[in-house]
């Protein structure tokens, strides 16, 4: 339907410039005819190399019309089939594309209302694609923060109740094994198991609470909110918790990040390790960023980590978010060192590298 169309505004133009043609043509032999007073059979009967001299104007009239229409038509529908290709590039979504100039009448005033309701198209569906996307952010803030409040409720209830309840159960136990000294063997024992096992219960309510903290440190510094979280389970914990902890210039994803791997690594110390001491290690040097978290407990074989471990894997995901790299040693017997390094680019070239010491 296009191409016969725009064929058919080609073949138009010929006729209109042949025809204008062929009546010029006739206007000129009557102005001869009657300006020079010539007789038409003189007229007709007149050669030029034996061919009739107005079959020769006849056919001079007719190809410079013919020729003239060709080159107005090719043109005009060289520019329909640009302003029509136009159309359908928008129809198929691209409002990207802008249209050549064509000209100054009626047909490239077209094509500069396209080119001009393309660009507010463009800017419609930019503003739309930025209020889709503020409506998600919005979204995961809404489901982060319900989240966040629901593990700060199941906190709070599993501390004031279970933990009290386990602290009770172990006290109670060790206040039995006081009045029952003079009991069997076999009961003894028993109730030596009851408090072993309330104990094991509280420590894995402690890795448990150790989880359900705040998954980002609530407008505080890396060092700020470890130092506190490291503080504060010292304070509860029976083992011996030491830290050292510099200035790091990262951003606060990062510092997210290595909050959340800190806290992984210190509830596996409370969960398996059975460790009486747990060292944490943060600092930068040569524009590497290294934190160690090293503890003395039971350890375990290295070829026998479980692929499915999720503590370990969910700590190298993190690092690998920020772009570094999550390494666990472990001997057993000896104790568990998990040491994660991200690069850091400096903002600035010619920018001081801020180095600080780290146990190697």
């Amino acid at each position: 339907m296009r191409k016969k169309l725009l064929a058919s505004l080609q073949w138009r133009a010929i006729r209109m410039t042949t025809g204008i043609s062929l009546l010029l043509f006739a206007c000129l032999i009557s102005f001869m005819m009657f300006y020079y007073r010539l007789d038409p059979l003189v007229l007709l009967s007149s050669s030029w190399f034996g061919i009739p001299f107005i079959l020769i104007l006849l056919l001079i009239s007719l190809t410079v019309g013919f020729a003239s229409g060709y080159m107005y038509g090719n043109r005009l529908k060289t520019r329909v089939d640009t302003l029509v290709e136009s159309i359908l590039i928008f129809e198929n979504g691209n409002f990207a594309y802008r249209l050549p100039p064509l000209g100054d009448d009626e047909i490239g005033l077209a094509a500069d209302q396209l080119n001009e309701m393309a660009k507010r198209v463009e800017l419609q569906v930019a503003s739309l694609q930025k209020l889709s996307n503020e409506r998600a952010e919005w979204q995961a803030q809404m489901k982060k923060s319900v989240i966040t409040e629901e593990r700060q409720r199941l906190a709070r209830d599993l501390h004031d109740a279970v933990s009290q309840q386990l602290f009770a159960i172990s006290m109670m136990t060790s206040a039995v094994l006081e009045h029952v000294k003079e009991a069997d063997d076999k009961t003894v024992k028993r109730i030596k198991l009851v408090e072993h096992m309330a104990g094991e219960a509280q420590n894995e309510m402690r890795a448990l609470l150790l989880h359900l903290r705040p998954v980002t440190l609530e407008g505080k510094g890396l060092k700020e909110g470890l130092t506190e979280l490291l503080d504060e389970f010292r304070k509860k914990q029976p083992l011996d918790i030491e830290w050292d902890i510099q200035d790091t210039p990262i951003s606060k994803g990062m510092e997210d990040h290595l909050f959340r791997i800190v806290q992984e690594a210190l509830s596996n110390v409370f969960r398996h390790s059975k460790a009486s001491k747990v060292s944490v290690i943060l600092g930068v040097k040569n524009n590497q960023l290294r934190l160690k978290v090293i503890d003395n407990g039971k350890g375990f074989k290295m070829d026998q980590v479980k692929a499915s471990s999720y503590g370990l894997n969910s700590m190298k995901e993190r690092a690998s978010e920020i772009g570094g790299v999550a390494e666990v040693i472990s001997v057993e017997g000896k104790g568990t060192q998990i040491e994660v390094k991200v690069p850091i680019f400096p903002e600035k070239k010619g920018e001081n590298e801020r180095d600080s010491s780290i146990i190697d």
